[in-house]
């Protein structure tokens, strides 16, 4: 399983704006895709998709842009896959006519996903912003 381009690049302008939570302070879509690389047209799709679930705000206006809805501690990263991805509680559905093979090969599949979103709920947006600040500190080199 693997983090869908969508998904990445959703987290880190979602990342972007939690890091600039504290200064109740819109950003640009440009300041956004410059910084992560991200092309512009794409992300502005995402966010009217985050916007659309409550994640993200826009606020109009020469200063505006966009900011987090809700506190950046009560973002799961769970709320932000099922936004884009959807949830994947309807693949196992419509068994009548499988294999015994693949009911049995469903299950494993349904396990692993229901473990896969166990932990997409157990980290916030704020727990990345952390993990991210760690990784800085521990990357900081100091030359004499």
């Amino acid at each position: 399983m693997e983090l869908s381009c969508k998904s990445q690049y959703a987290l880190l302008a979602l990342l972007e704006l939690a890091a600039h939570y504290p200064q109740s302070e819109p950003l640009q879509i440009r300041q956004i895709a410059s910084q992560h690389h991200i092309p512009e047209r794409y992300l502005e799709q995402l966010l009217a998709t985050l916007k659309r679930s409550g994640l993200v705000r826009s606020q109009r206006g020469a200063k505006g842009g966009y900011l987090l809805a809700k506190e950046p501690w009560k973002i799961t990263l769970f709320d932000v896959v099922v936004c884009l991805e959807g949830s994947n509680s309807d693949s196992t559905r419509n068994s009548r006519h499988k294999s015994l093979e693949s009911l049995v090969v469903g299950e494993v599949w349904q396990e692993a996903d229901q473990m896969a979103n166990s932990i997409w709920q157990k980290y916030t947006l704020k727990d990345l912003c952390e993990k991210l600040d760690a990784k800085r500190q521990t990357n900081l080199m100091y030359y004499i």
